[in-house]
């Protein structure tokens, strides 16, 4: 059974960083793309950053320069580093592997206030 547990999330203010685990079970990460995503109340979940099976890196225009994608093979995980984050960056953060997702996580909270 797959299962992914994201932490690391918790309320910052605007300019703080944060840095974002994600532990996986049941999959093994180091043959698959890799991503974070987020969804903002009201809003459809997003990809925020992706590592490819290879090491190559993608990320969204807004946090491109702030946010860093990281993997861990050998304990089967991903992180994301958040620098200089803004009150927009606030949402529920997601890991899960691509293009195909597997079952969702519960995703960790981030909040950014100004």
């Amino acid at each position: 059974q797959v299962q992914l547990v994201e932490s690391g999330g918790g309320l910052v203010q605007a300019g703080g960083s944060l840095r974002l685990s994600c532990a996986a079970s049941g999959i093994d990460f180091s043959i698959k793309n890799r991503g974070w995503y987020r969804q903002a109340p009201g809003e459809q979940r997003e990809l925020v950053a992706e590592v490819s099976s290879g090491g190559g890196v993608y990320y969204r225009g807004s946090v491109k320069g702030r946010f860093t994608i990281s993997r861990d093979n050998t304990k089967n995980t991903v992180s994301l580093e958040m620098n200089n984050l803004k009150p927009e960056d606030t949402a529920v953060y997601y890991c899960n592997v691509l293009p195909i997702p597997v079952q969702w996580g519960q995703g960790t909270q981030v909040t950014v206030s100004s």
